[in-house]
């Protein structure tokens, strides 16, 4: 997995494609195109054999194979930001090295380049090359600033946080409003990933996050709560009571339309006293 920031200062988890995904998805493209050439060439064939010269008719099965092996590729690849028929059967994308979508100068660098490295040579160089960095890129994606981006990602379900039944009834009188937003961030974080971190590292991080979150909560929690189990109690409680104001704001707005709503047309808030828009009427 590959992090790209974007002009907006946003993260993206982008997972480059391995060299086996890479590798059947441009088999799928090869096997595509040998079927188109030999359907294009036996037609011509069949409806020039005998009309033109053998040297017309060569000429012209090279401008088929030089469409169908460079033109064709980059016009698809163009049109549909980095898809071709093997790419979108294996779920790849080709992108920018920042994360963005090709233009045609990519796909054009790209293109000419595959005439040498997997047609000329039979892909030796493109698998040379692929072996020698993390995103399994070939020549054509070296000098283009492009690579492979898997799109069909299997997510990880996320972990439900629960309430420690042991701390119900602290968390239910603590206060945590105090608690900084990018520390509460931090710590759903740290809670979601810790499963995947080594032992030591998940102890780490759960005392450090413990001790610089109890600066924030009131009263702090049992003295033998385990720090991983405070920050549970913490962050559910967090997501509860935000849970609950947002319930309570949308229930007393929803009120408040149905008030409006039965009134009479004309009816509402007026200025004080009796008169007309000039103020009271005098006596």
């Amino acid at each position: 997995m590959s992090s790209v920031v974007t002009g907006e200062a946003v993260v993206l988890e982008l997972k480059p494609a391995g060299f086996a995904a890479r590798g059947l998805s441009l088999i799928i493209d090869i096997l595509a195109q040998i079927v188109l050439a030999i359907i294009l060439l036996l037609l011509i064939g069949n409806l020039l054999d005998g009309v033109f010269d053998p040297a017309f008719t060569t000429t012209l099965a090279l401008v088929v194979v030089v469409l169908i092996l460079l033109v064709l590729p980059v016009t698809v690849e163009t049109l549909t930001r980095g898809k071709s028929l093997g790419r979108l059967v294996m779920g790849l994308r080709i992108v920018r090295d920042d994360g963005g979508s090709i233009r045609f100068r990519h796909a054009f660098i790209r293109g000419m380049l595959a005439i040498l490295e997997i047609y000329l040579l039979v892909g030796s160089l493109a698998f040379l090359v692929s072996l020698f960095n993390e995103r399994s890129k070939r020549l054509g994606d070296l000098l283009a600033g492009t690579y492979a981006m898997r799109e069909r990602v299997v997510a990880r379900p996320r972990a439900v946080l629960v309430m420690p039944p042991r701390l119900e009834a602290w968390a239910a009188t603590a206060d945590i409003g105090r608690l900084p937003d990018a520390l509460a961030r931090r710590m759903s974080q740290f809670l979601a990933q810790a499963p995947r971190l080594t032992p030591s590292a998940r102890a780490t991080l759960a005392v450090d996050l413990a001790a610089e979150a109890s600066h924030h909560v009131r009263p702090v929690p049992p003295a033998d709560t385990h720090p991983e189990e405070f920050l549970h109690a913490v962050v559910a409680a967090r997501r509860d009571r935000d849970y609950a104001a947002m319930m309570r704001q949308r229930t007393r707005t929803e009120s408040t339309a149905r008030r409006l709503h039965t009134l009479p047309f004309g009816q509402g808030a007026e200025p004080s006293g009796r008169g007309g828009p000039d103020g009271p009427t005098a006596g």
